[in-house]
């Protein structure tokens, strides 16, 4: 076994995990810790990065796929969609690289979309004997400009209310960590209602590629998914294919605090795209305009306020032992 400190070292063809150690309410490093024992007793060769920051996956990921070159790796991030979300961003994509997810914690939604295994030593065996290897669509947002953004995600990206929702989660949560599962599931409703006083609406419109144009007057929230269920945990859109080329978008346009409210309640609803104000839209690609920049996020993760961005799916070019 061999684990070199830096992503400079030399890459071999094997197994790299990247661990955020806080993952979980600071539980990232203790599930690894027990994960480590398998590789061990099974003699498996392989490489472990802890992250000591936001931004540091990406960081690590972009220098271990471009030090492997044309060999076979495999990156592993263990912790929350948050970290899968970072691997995925810094990597150099190429048909050499594949990769795997050890979820630390209770709510994954990368995780419950592809029914990957509940606990971390299932996911660790699926990914040392995985019964398949998926190729996956994922999305990219382009924030534009003169020196254009672009960030990739594997769940959801949204702007409005949820984007404000996360953002209050993951503050409490850096503050706090997690506890019980029935406490976090209170924090999340109470962390819910804040944003929902603190939300705001705006006018705008989006054209997607087909040429549809769709104009906004109040503006609540808008989410183009690529899984069932949206990073937070709300269920906007039920029936979303999976890695068919094609994005989900869903919109609730209301200015009633009623209809904007029931958002909190939509685990529970069936066909949660039947609530008035709530449309569903299908397509490859759509740019965004407002009148103000709201919240925005990619996979849970906070990207500031943004007022016009281009979402695009590039269809089937990940790689995912599962």
């Amino acid at each position: 076994m061999r684990r070199p400190d830096t992503a400079e070292s030399e890459v071999v063809s094997m197994l790299v995990f990247l661990v955020n150690p806080n993952a979980g309410g600071e539980r990232g490093y203790r599930v690894f810790k027990k994960l480590e024992r398998r590789l061990l007793r099974t003699k498996t060769e392989y490489q472990v990065y802890v992250t000591g920051g936001t931004g540091e996956a990406r960081q690590l990921a972009a220098k271990l796929t471009e030090a492997s070159g044309d060999k076979e790796l495999t990156l592993v991030a263990v912790g929350g969609d948050g970290m899968l979300n970072e691997v995925l961003d810094g990597a150099r994509l190429s048909e050499k690289l594949r990769f795997g997810f050890i979820p630390v914690g209770r709510d994954s939604d990368f995780a419950r979309g592809l029914k990957l295994p509940v606990t971390p030593l299932g996911c660790l065996k699926r990914i040392l004997a995985p019964r398949e290897e998926r190729s996956l669509d994922y999305g990219v947002v382009e924030f534009g400009g003169n020196e254009p953004l672009h960030h990739r995600f594997l769940v959801s990206c949204g702007v409005g209310f949820d984007a404000e929702w996360l953002s209050g989660l993951y503050a409490f949560e850096q503050r706090r960590g997690r506890h019980s599962r029935l406490l976090w599931l209170g924090t999340r409703r109470r962390e819910g209602l804040r944003a929902l006083l603190r939300a705001r609406c705006t006018r705008g419109y989006f054209e997607t590629d087909s040429g549809q144009r769709v104009e906004f007057g109040h503006l609540f929230l808008l989410s183009a998914q690529l899984q069932p269920t949206e990073a937070g945990g709300i269920r906007l859109a039920n029936q979303v294919p999976l890695s068919d080329g094609q994005l989900t978008v869903s919109v609730l346009n209301t200015q009633s605090r009623l209809q904007q409210a029931r958002l909190l309640l939509l685990p529970r609803r069936l066909q949660p795209e039947a609530y008035a104000g709530v449309r569903v839209y299908r397509c490859r690609e759509f740019h965004l305009c407002l009148d103000e920049a709201l919240p925005f996020h990619t996979d849970g993760e906070g990207r500031g306020s943004r007022q016009e961005f281009t979402v695009r799916c590039v269809h089937r070019q990940i790689r995912f032992l599962c």
